[in-house]
């Protein structure tokens, strides 16, 4: 492990635990920075537990912002960099998986002992070079192992969230879930169904950003929380596929997403690419114990939206996991026309092709069979449309070299669907042929359109 120091802190950060200790009170840097920095792993946020009170805080910073005054929790501001600063919370601190409100200010030990895991549960005081860890942290990193503090089953009691948690960082710290950890999740999967949704998808990102989520899925599987998170998953395990795939549909799915970069709208369109699989399944005709799933892609993608919807994920990434489930089914051909490939460029957009093409590769990846044939079909639509890209061609109806009131003038008519229509039909013409993308081209066009 890396060695803790002085010079290894942001001196912004150093300055707001002098200040605090000028001031009579205890400082510590907690959490995550001290983990990550006894890793050698890059971290950018800070956390101060303290002695002081969050209104004390307060009065001794020129920029604080109150993000949980009324659990003891302010931020500091420094040089643009925040600083969350925290007073010590004690036994009783936590109520329904919320922080209550501080009565009782406890100490630096209250509050290490209710922190959720022994990775977590690490301070240290830079002015002194002291390292707190009480329940053995620091060797818990040296041997790659999560493990609550304490008894974790009243840890997790605390707030069960902290079950998700645990499975998170020994999916994005590539640790080991030790024994009675793991052995106090399923206790409190009834209580975990009840988290809010909002914190449960937070904890979902973290591991589909980290660069296991394959294993951090099926740890939720293998622990019981995965009915609580994706149950849709699930009706996929043991689902055999076809000639084509080594492996069952989850299966599959769990190595398509381990083969995307770590971008959250490919990790979950990866993740959901083949959701509706189960539900179309059907027996080959041809080949006895294989099945094919028609229109999947097409079915699949409104059930991502609306899996993604139920879980609060932004309708900007709904909408564009759901373009890219339906899309990822394409075989490329050489016989494609140039044509053929800019409808596809124009159809899919400009700002998703590339996440496409990786959602495609990845699911040829992860398939198992036929993987080469597959990678070099998929690399050489790449080609065709790098190729493409580098003639600039008009791909959607802004990149015409008309624009909306030039097609009211050439029409005669004022602001109607009529004129969208025209213009889309415009752009097939272009994407047809894009030599076409000329004001005087483009007017004697909308002259033919306009008399048909």
């Amino acid at each position: 492990m890396e060695p803790l120091g002085r010079n290894r802190l942001d001196p912004r950060v150093l300055a707001v635990i002098e200040r605090l200790a000028g001031a009579g009170h205890e400082a510590w840097l907690v959490g995550g920075a001290v983990r990550d920095t006894l890793l050698g792993r890059p971290f950018h946020e800070y956390d101060l537990a303290t002695s002081a009170r969050a209104e004390v805080v307060a009065g001794l910073f020129p920029k604080v912002v109150a993000t949980g005054l009324q659990h003891g929790t302010v931020t500091v501001v420094t040089g643009r960099l925040p600083v969350e600063v925290t007073t010590y919370r004690g036994a009783g601190a936590y109520a329904g998986g919320q922080p209550r409100e501080v009565e009782s200010v406890g100490t630096i030990e209250e509050d290490l002992a209710h922190r959720d895991l022994t990775v977590n549960a690490l301070a240290w005081d830079p002015l002194r070079e002291r390292l707190l860890d009480p329940f053995g942290g620091a060797e818990d990193l040296r041997c790659r192992r999560i493990r609550g503090v304490g008894d974790p089953l009243a840890r997790f009691e605390e707030d069960p969230l902290r079950t998700m948690r645990a499975v998170r960082f020994a999916s994005t710290l590539g640790f080991v879930l030790e024994r009675k950890t793991r052995r106090a999740i399923p206790p409190l999967l009834g209580r975990f169904a009840q988290v809010a949704v909002e914190r449960i998808r937070h904890e979902l990102e973290k591991i589909l950003r980290g660069d296991r989520p394959r294993y951090g899925i099926e740890l939720l599987r293998r622990t019981g929380l995965l009915p609580h998170v994706l149950p849709e998953l699930l009706d996929g395990f043991g689902l055999r596929q076809n000639r084509w795939h080594r492996y069952d549909v989850y299966h599959h799915t769990l190595r398509t997403v381990d083969a995307t970069p770590a971008i959250l709208p490919v990790r979950l369109a990866a993740l959901l690419h083949d959701i509706d699989k189960p539900r179309s399944a059907a027996p080959s005709a041809k080949a006895p114990g294989e099945h094919t799933f028609y229109n999947h892609e097409n079915t699949g993608a409104a059930h991502a939206k609306a899996i993604l919807l139920r879980l609060r994920f932004p309708h900007r990434i709904c909408d564009e996991v759901a373009l890219l489930v339906r899309e990822h089914q394409f075989v490329y051909s050489d016989e494609w026309s140039d044509g053929a490939v800019r409808r596809m460029m124009a159809r899919v957009g400009k700002e998703n092709l590339d996440h496409l093409l990786a959602v495609r590769e990845a699911d040829i990846r992860g398939r198992g069979f036929y993987v080469e044939e597959g990678l070099a079909n998929a690399h050489a639509l790449e080609r065709r449309v790098r190729l493409l890209r580098e003639k600039a061609l008009a791909l959607t109806v802004r990149d015409l070299a008309i624009g909306g009131r030039e097609v009211m003038e050439a029409l005669g008519e004022g602001p109607s669907p009529r004129i969208g229509e025209a213009m889309e039909w415009l752009l097939g013409q272009v994407l047809e042929e894009p030599s076409r993308n000329d004001p005087e081209q483009l007017r004697a066009l909308l002259a033919t359109w306009k008399s048909s």
